[in-house]
């Protein structure tokens, strides 16, 4: 079984829900979560980084503010380079998460920026995987899956209310759905990373 690893920081909630969702979406395809919460920037970090280094995969999440990730999640990135010394997560599964209240809000300037967080770890992204809805604009309802159109990582959008009512059904599954995928790909990246260990020594 592999261990998908779900690092997040969330400000009011909503990224949060999010997160539990991807935990979700992890179990579906029967592997193990391990839900990650980034508390603040004062805090110890190196029990999550522990946590990230013995994952087989990562799914990072955070809010977008200001048009990029949040400052606590960039505060815990920074902190990550005591694995990038050691190289801990080089070839590592990673995929990404983020949430604003705007449609666009510049997501994906976060989406990019957890993407290069791994990649400056030497770890292979996951895109989203899922399309978006081949409808007009008007017919995107909050049921609609990846329903603002990203790519790159999972980019939803919640409504100034509760984290209980958003974001909406369609975000919420979209966020299951990239926990699933993640999940599935570990287990085939584990099985290759086996058979290539395997015709290795045979040679």
């Amino acid at each position: 079984m592999t261990t998908v690893a779900i690092p997040y920081h969330s400000g009011y909630g909503h990224t949060e829900v999010l997160a539990q969702k991807v935990a979700e979406g992890v179990r579906d395809a029967g592997q193990t979560p391990v839900l990650l919460k980034i508390e603040n920037a004062a805090q110890d970090f190196a029990p999550l980084i522990e946590e990230i280094t013995k994952a087989d995969a990562v799914i990072f999440g955070a809010p977008t503010y200001m048009g990029d990730v949040s400052g606590v999640f960039k505060v815990f990135a920074d902190a990550t380079a005591s694995a990038w010394f050691t190289g801990a997560w080089k070839d590592k599964l990673a995929a990404g998460f983020t949430n604003s209240h705007s449609f666009a809000g510049d997501k994906l300037h976060a989406l990019n920026s957890l993407a290069i967080l791994a990649a400056q770890h030497g770890m292979n992204w996951v895109s989203l995987g899922v399309p978006a809805p081949a409808v007009t604009a008007a017919e995107r309802g909050p049921d609609s899956l990846n329903r603002v159109g990203a790519f790159l990582g999972l980019a939803a959008q919640s409504d100034n209310a509760s984290p209980e009512i958003t974001p909406p059904a369609g975000d919420r599954e979209t966020a299951r759905l990239l926990g699933e995928r993640v999940a599935k790909a570990a287990v085939r990246w584990a099985v290759g990373a086996s058979a290539a260990a395997d015709l290795g020594k045979a040679a």
